[in-house]
């Protein structure tokens, strides 16, 4: 099962000393997966595919760029590419650069990616299995870790870019453009990052105009793990509600970090018409059957009607070029009766 997905790693530190306590309250065994209705069924979540950029780019070498921690990188060689995170592979997988990639991240879920040798798992790279792949470029995010490994990496000599992780629609432009430039490939950056922008235009206008907005609480589950969180201001999830035409309930009930444990009383406080959980870890807890069982959830709008929505785990919080069909879905599926 995937790690904490894109959970800022000091926090994830902090919150499992609390989860001991906060969430003795949720069972840590995964009980058999419910017998879902027929509209359940069809509400189960896929993800989204890859949407090649049309034509493939040339990368024009060599180039410098000024890394996310400030160091000056200069890449002469394009041939051999290390993305060191789903989200970073995506994008350069939708650049038109799949085929120069040599290692994946085991957030990489998207099929184009499933062939390729697994190295890391975001907060746990293995120095070892990425020198063995040979890479010519290694592209990370300021989260990857740990900080002594990214250290041996830059001191073996290979090029390492570090671009700033996405956690809003905003930012997802920016990252793009960034990761096309220390790859040489500028202009098709540009081209991508307009065309996503574009789509999450569109996106956003499918969402009911006057219609009242359901409170959404975004639920970060694993339940054979004991880990149960709520989402409030900074989660990313937040930012992907509210552009569904949803209120994120967790920052509506004044939760100002990112992820906090979930206890029955937050859950009720939080008042969620809908629930919001990426699709491992809905299967973690049962299903909705088991869900419906966590303390606090039945109590709530959303656990009396079981109103889940669940969105494939490698593409709900990437904040790259599928997120556009990700907040088509969510508009979708939040709004339906």
């Amino acid at each position: 099962m995937r790690p904490p997905l894109r959970l800022r790693a000091p926090r994830v530190a902090s919150l499992l000393v609390l989860l001991v306590a906060a969430c003795a309250c949720a069972a840590t065994a995964r009980p058999p997966l419910a017998t879902t209705t027929p509209a359940q069924a069809a509400q189960q979540p896929s993800a989204p595919p890859l949407e090649i950029l049309p034509g493939t780019p040339e990368p024009k070498l060599p180039t410098e760029v000024t890394s996310a921690d400030g160091k000056q990188v200069t890449i002469t060689d394009a041939s051999r590419i290390l993305p060191l995170t789903g989200a970073i592979s995506e994008v350069v997988f939708t650049l038109g650069l799949g085929n120069r990639v040599v290692g994946r991240d085991i957030a990489a879920t998207f099929p184009e990616a499933a062939h390729l040798p697994l190295v890391t798992r975001a907060h746990d790279v293995s120095v070892e299995g990425v020198l063995s792949l040979r890479p010519t470029v290694i592209l990370a995010d300021e989260e990857t870790g740990p900080p002594e490994a990214m250290e041996q990496l830059r001191g073996s000599g290979i090029p390492v870019v570090i671009v700033k992780p996405a956690w809003s629609l905003p930012e997802v432009a920016p990252r793009i453009e960034a990761i096309a430039r220390a790859l040489g490939v500028a202009e098709a950056g540009e081209r991508l990052a307009g065309r996503t922008e574009a789509q999450v235009r569109a996106a956003r206008a499918k969402a009911p105009a006057g219609a009242a907005r359901p409170r959404v609480a975004f639920l970060y589950l694993r339940g054979t793990a004991g880990v149960y969180l709520i989402g409030g201001r900074g989660s990313g999830a937040d930012s992907m509600i509210e552009a569904a035409g949803g209120i994120d309930a967790g920052t509506a009930m004044g939760l100002t970090k990112a992820f906090t444990p979930i206890t029955s009383e937050a859950l009720i406080a939080a008042r969620p018409d809908v629930i919001l959980v990426m699709s491992k870890g809905l299967q973690s807890v049962g299903g909705i059957d088991g869900l419906v069982k966590i303390q606090g959830i039945a109590q709530t709008p959303a656990g009396q009607r079981r109103r889940v929505v669940d969105v494939e785990d490698g593409s709900l919080l990437n904040f790259g070029p599928r997120t556009a069909r990700v907040l088509e879905s969510l508009v979708e599926r939040m709004h339906q009766a």
